[in-house]
């Protein structure tokens, strides 16, 4: 998420637990060997990761690693349907604008949540009573630096 500072995983689960009662949270991500540390940590934080392969693509001396997971997240949200009795997707991207108006028009939409307010797609502007954004939650999600420790 790039609004400026880094969301804290771990805080951010609790926040949906705390808030809005999320049992389930969903974590879509694409798997690169030797981020197994990372996904650990997701997992042991309370998420479902769902992961899927990633290309690496080179041009040059630049690697650019793509792993899109749209559908991934669309597919699980209505391999779950029968399983939730109101969805909170986490996205700015309008891909997802046919899924989130479905889950509103079902009455399966709690919130939408967008990481940065700066950078959303203009299609979820008719779900304004539904956004929440991250960046406003700064001061509760943003990750801590560790306290220096003391001999």
């Amino acid at each position: 998420m790039s609004q400026g500072w880094e969301l804290d995983f771990a805080r951010f689960r609790v926040y949906l637990k705390a808030k809005y009662g999320v049992e389930k949270a969903f974590l879509f991500i694409g798997y690169l060997i030797g981020n197994q540390k990372l996904y650990t940590f997701l997992q042991e934080s309370g998420y479902i990761c769902i992961f899927k392969p990633v290309l690496e693509i080179k041009k040059g001396r630049k690697i650019t690693v793509k792993g899109n997971v749209d559908a991934e997240l669309v597919l699980h949200t209505m391999i779950e349907y029968e399983n939730y009795s109101k969805a909170i997707i986490v996205s700015g991207d309008g891909d997802f604008h046919c899924l989130v108006k479905y889950l509103n028009e079902k009455g399966k939409l709690l919130r939408l949540i967008i990481p940065n307010r700066r950078k959303y797609s203009q299609l979820f502007w008719e779900f304004n009573p539904f956004i929440a954004f991250v960046d406003n939650l700064k001061d509760k999600l943003k990750k801590r630096e560790a306290s220096p420790k003391h001999d």
